[in-house]
């Protein structure tokens, strides 16, 4: 007989941005699935609403907001409208990210460094800032960043601002607990090894994915369902005694 660990999250309400693909969407799916009122949150319109209807259907509670998570103000004017809403922010993932272009810091325009920059870093520096006041009445909460193993090491051909970026979400991320765990708040990232996403399989080739999954100790690629565990585990009662780590969630492909 096999058992699976389930998680409990009823009565709480998490924002997952970047849900509308990805890693986000498998975070979003799953919270709701164990019990939480989920708020997609997103650019895409058409793919946001689409995982929120995906979740009422199953019978979860979902909404979608969109919003460009680079933009201050519109960062702020969706987490005063979801507390308002829901009455609380309990969880708080950080999904939205990435790259479209594998270049070396000689090919990388300014304007590339800028964008993959902002919604890889200041995202989430926006995101978090707007989930504290929420999180301090509450004294209680949680923050989940997706950094990369791109921002630990580097280990093939990347982007450097997303690489630059995803070093920043670990350092901020034990800055963030640092500041918050006096207020009962603990916040953790986890460092995805290449992971077959939409956006991976559009930007790697199948050459680049295959020799990748040979080189892990479990002889694969990642895949989104293995990311969703942790995540899960990262905003459960049972990691409330783990805070400002980075947790590698990569097949054994890169061990400190």
């Amino acid at each position: 007989m096999t058992s699976r660990t389930k998680f409990d999250f009823t009565g709480q309400v998490a924002i997952v941005t970047g849900g509308a693909r990805g890693i986000g969407r498998g975070a979003a799916e799953a919270f709701a699935e164990a019990g939480a009122r989920v708020y997609v949150v997103d650019i895409d319109e058409a793919g946001g609403e689409a995982v929120a209807r995906a979740i009422q259907k199953q019978g979860g509670a979902a909404a979608f907001v969109a919003c460009d998570v680079t933009d201050s103000r519109r960062v702020a004017d969706v987490f005063t409208r979801i507390e308002a809403e829901a009455g609380r922010i309990d969880i708080l993932v950080n999904s939205a990210g990435g790259f479209w272009k594998q270049l070396s810091v000689e090919e990388t325009p300014e304007e590339e460094w800028d964008k993959v920059i902002d919604l890889n870093l200041k995202s989430i520096f926006l995101c978090a800032r707007a989930a504290i006041p929420s999180f301090k009445r509450q004294k209680s909460g949680r923050i989940i960043s997706i950094g990369s193993q791109a921002g630990v090491t580097v280990m093939q051909p990347s982007s450097p601002p997303y690489c630059a970026a995803k070093a920043g979400v670990h350092s901020l991320t034990r800055v963030l607990a640092f500041e918050l765990g006096k207020h009962g708040v603990t916040a953790n990232a986890i460092a995805p090894g290449t992971t077959a996403t939409e956006r991976v399989v559009a930007v790697r080739s199948q050459e680049q994915r295959d020799m990748i999954g040979k080189a892990t100790l479990v002889g694969r690629i990642g895949e989104v369902s293995d990311m969703v565990g942790s995540i899960l585990f990262l905003a459960s009662p049972e990691a409330s005694y783990l805070t400002g780590q980075t947790l590698s969630v990569n097949g054994g492909r890169f061990m400190a």
